[in-house]
């Protein structure tokens, strides 16, 4: 068994978006990654990116689109974007948005502009 404590986390930070790691394969989980992310009101990134393996995110607070032109949802709230599909979080309210994202272990993420990505967060 390997527990995260919340104060011992590994956080990552992007403009306006906050990545707190509980599980990863460098934390001790082969197959899954799960992180809390934070959106900062007002982020709307400009491109959306796709992730070769299914996602799932899990609002608990505040309000988010989670796709481009998706529809807006709220705490207890869930989509699965299935791998290739778009994903482009924004946060439609006044106050930080917060998710759990679950992901399997070793996924690769593809930008807008066609550059391949492991993210820090999920290593």
């Amino acid at each position: 068994m390997t527990v995260i404590k919340a104060a011992d986390a590994p956080r990552f930070e992007l403009p306006g978006t906050e990545f707190t790691v509980l599980a990863s394969p460098s934390l001790g989980s082969a197959d899954v990654c799960t992180w809390k992310l934070t959106l900062a009101p007002g982020r709307d990134p400009d491109e959306p990116h796709t992730v070769n393996q299914d996602e799932i995110f899990m609002v608990l607070s505040g309000t988010v689109r989670a796709t481009p032109g998706g529809e807006t949802l709220g705490a207890g709230d869930a989509v699965i974007v299935k791998a290739g599909d778009p994903i482009q979080l924004v946060n439609t309210g006044r106050e930080p948005a917060e998710l759990y994202v679950a992901i399997r272990s070793g996924f690769t993420g593809t930008m807008a502009d066609g550059t391949k990505v492991t993210p820090p967060w999920a290593q």
